[in-house]
This record gives structure tokens, C-alpha cells and sequence, in this order.
């Protein structure tokens, strides 16, 4: 069993403190969810997991099987098996999908080991099949005009092409059809085991009625401040993100919502 262990967590982007103490340890075989109003630091995570150079860590660790994470630069984690599936996926132009999930695969394998191109392309074309991606898609640029759904099918070949330890789900599912998200979330599922663990973050419940999560996490104001089962997610589809604020926001929260308050008011008497 391999285990990400998150420890005191703190982080931010120019100068801006965004995480404030996150602790999370996350096993394989576990799928998690991680919920949370906008602005909330879950995005913000998945990048410092990642290692995205914008941003700085302040304080505490990240560790995988006594592996300092956060002393490795971004390929290192890839290579050590941590995945990152963008909400936005980048296009390359240039750069051909089939060329760019070989040389992957290639900088995963030990040193002087190689890949069986007619193995490897035998298993890709496989999985596209499985994922109804046309084979032709290989050929093409990475994600250069690729539709939404198109984009978020490659990401999952490269999760399914790199079989990683642990995969993280930055809003994967974001702006999908349900046709799309059924295909994400199968990936995801396809994937579940006891080699492999999950961090899906989302706003949504719909992409975890099919991908259903051992632990759901909410987050507010950089803080992980709930954590228990799917009847949490329940409850936000049902209530929304009020009560998470009135139950674990600051005293700072209360002055900032009054202050809004008292502008809409103020809003609405002036201009009737």
C-alpha cells in the first residue's frame, strides 16, 4: 500500500497566504472527494501537490512513502506516480499525442529500459477504443482543437496510458455532458484498486454518483474543516455552502459579510 501524506500544509501565490494547515493523508484503494466554495484553496492544492512553481509553501509537508515530495521538482513527481488532470487542458500545438503519451510512458521506465512500441500502441489503441476516442486522435496535436469532452478523453488515456500511484482531478468535469462525465468517471473507476488513489476535486455531485468517493473533504478559507461520507455531499446539493460558512467561518467572516450586506442595502436605497 502506497500512502500521500499532506502535514500542516501551508501555501500561497505572491505574497497571498491561500492554504492555512491542511492535513490529509490519502491511501491507496481510496477515492476522496474535496468540495468547497470558489476561492476556497482547492485548486491551490492540487498545483502545490504538483509542484506548479507559482507557488510557495510556507510550512509543513508532503510526503509519499517516505518520499520528501516537496524536495522534487515537477517531472520527479510525475516519475515518482502522481498524476494531475487539468480543468482546462493545455494545447500543444505540434506536439502529437501518440509521440508525446510514448515519450511518457518512457520517462517513467528505469534507466536503460525501453518501451515495446508495438505493445504500447496495442494497449493505447485499446483504451481509445474503451474510451470511444478515434483512433485518429493519435496523429493529431495534444489537445489542439480538440472539443471539451475531446480534451478531457485525452486526459484520461494519459491516466490509463501511465497507470500513476495517485491522481488528482483539478475540476475534470467541468462544462462536461453527461455522456463525457459517465466516461471520465469510468476512467477514474477503471482505475480504482489497490495500487491507486484519487483526489477529486469538484463542485459537483454528479461526477461522484458514478465515481462514488471513500471520504468527501470540504474546504473553506484554506482550511480542510468537514470530512466524513457522501452524505456530505448530500447536504451541499441540498443546502449549499451557508451553513459551512455560518459553522466554520471566522469572526473576520462575519464583519466581510455584513460589510456586503450593508453595501447591497445601500445599493438598493440609492438606486431604488
Amino acid at each position: 500500500m502506497s500512502v500521500l501524506t499532506i502535514k500542516g500544509l501551508h501555501a500561497g501565490i505572491d505574497g497571498k497566504s491561500i492554504l492555512k494547515g491542511i492535513d490529509l493523508t490519502l491511501r491507496s484503494g481510496e477515492i476522496h472527494a474535496l468540495m468547497g466554495p470558489n476561492g476556497s484553496g482547492k485548486s491551490t492544492l492540487a498545483n502545490v501537490i504538483m509542484g506548479n512553481p507559482r507557488y510557495e509553501v510556507t510550512a509543513g509537508s508532503i510526503d509519499m512513502d517516505g518520499q520528501d515530495v516537496l524536495a522534487l521538482p515537477v517531472h520527479e513527481r510525475a516519475r515518482l506516480g502522481l498524476f494531475l488532470a487539468f480543468q482546462y487542458p493545455v494545447e500543444i500545438p505540434g506536439l502529437g499525442m501518440g509521440k508525446f503519451l510514448k515519450r511518457a510512458v518512457e520517462a517513467r521506465l528505469p534507466e536503460g529500459e525501453s518501451v515495446n512500441v508495438s505493445a504500447f500502441l496495442k494497449e493505447v489503441r485499446a483504451d481509445m477504443d474503451w474510451l470511444s476516442f478515434d483512433r485518429a486522435f493519435l496523429g493529431r496535436s495534444l489537445n489542439d482543437g480538440f472539443s471539451g469532452g475531446e480534451k478531457k478523453r485525452a486526459e484520461i488515456l494519459q491516466l490509463l496510458t501511465l497507470k500513476p500511484g495517485f491522481a488528482i482531478f483539478d475540476e475534470t468535469d467541468s462544462g462536461l455532458d453527461i455522456d463525457a462525465l459517465k466516461i471520465v468517471a469510468a476512467g477514474i473507476e477503471r482505475m480504482r484498486g489497490p495500487g491507486f488513489g484519487a483526489l477529486i476535486i469538484t463542485h459537483y455531485r454528479r461526477i461522484l454518483d458514478y465515481a462514488v468517493p471513500s471520504l468527501v473533504h470540504v474546504m473553506y478559507k484554506g482550511r480542510l474543516v468537514l470530512t466524513g461520507g457522501t452524505e456530505i455531499v448530500r447536504d451541499l446539493e441540498a443546502k449549499g455552502y451557508d451553513w459551512i460558512r455560518e459553522g466554520y467561518g471566522s469572526p473576520e467572516d462575519e464583519i466581510e459579510a455584513e460589510e456586503i450586506r450593508s453595501g447591497s442595502a445601500l445599493a438598493e436605497a440609492t438606486h431604488g
